[in-house]
């Protein structure tokens, strides 16, 4: 069984190991994260295995089988099933129960996300997701990479427009003009979060800027001009 290692670290559960289950697991194995795995595939448990002890083939996903697993013992517990929608739903609901603090699950549809909501997890959709990333990234060449938060918070990474080079943040003002704020600045592998009105934008500058998608839209035609 599964127990958390005294401390501060965050816990987590990965269970199915399809191609998004296992590069999570994978990634979050690499960073360092205490870990524990769940899947029917013996091959895959025995790979990830390199990465955590806590690496378990089970047969089905009832409440009885997580418990032994410990996985109740995770803060947080990521449902990665998306094909077989009862085992989903079911693992969702009995992780929920069992009192796991953050439950995120995997789904392949609005409708099965809703349900999954209406459970209490937080739900993702990786090929939605991809797919938005690549069409922000396709609207301008400017555009390193997006991610969505939800509906109105989106996170856009991008080279910063000539027209800017030489002007100040303030000169600029992207949140006036395009209702976006930068939470962050990288120039040559340094990182500053904290970025003054004074700060005067240079040629190698890499933006990351929060806001809505339409802000970031209008941003990048206006990159464009």
């Amino acid at each position: 069984m599964f127990e958390k290692k005294k401390g501060d670290k965050t816990t987590y559960a990965v269970i199915g190991l399809g191609r998004f289950g296992e590069a999570l697991a994978t990634a979050l194995a690499q960073s360092g994260a205490e870990l524990l795995v769940m899947d029917k595939d013996e091959e895959k448990v025995r790979e990830l295995r390199e990465y955590t002890e806590n690496a378990f083939q089970v047969h089905t996903l009832d409440k009885k089988t997580l418990e032994e697993a410990g996985v109740q013992n995770c803060d947080v517990a990521i449902v990665c099933i998306g094909e077989h929608l009862d085992t989903s739903i079911l693992t969702t609901l009995n992780l929920v129960e069992m009192g796991v603090e953050t439950v995120i699950s995997k789904a392949n549809s609005v409708d099965h996300g809703k349900i999954l909501e209406k459970l209490g997890a937080q739900v993702v959709y990786p090929e939605h997701d991809m797919a938005l990333r690549l069409a922000s990234r396709l609207e301008t060449a400017r555009v390193l990479d997006f991610i969505q938060l939800s509906e109105k918070i989106n996170i856009s990474k991008l080279h910063i427009p000539d027209s800017a080079v030489g002007k100040t943040v303030q000169e600029v003002d992207l949140r006036s003009k395009f209702h976006l704020n930068i939470i962050a600045l990288e120039n040559r592998g340094n990182v500053m979060e904290v970025i003054r009105p004074d700060y005067v934008f240079k040629k190698e500058d890499v933006l990351f800027v929060s806001g809505s998608r339409e802000g970031i839209r209008r941003l990048s035609r206006w990159m464009e001009k």
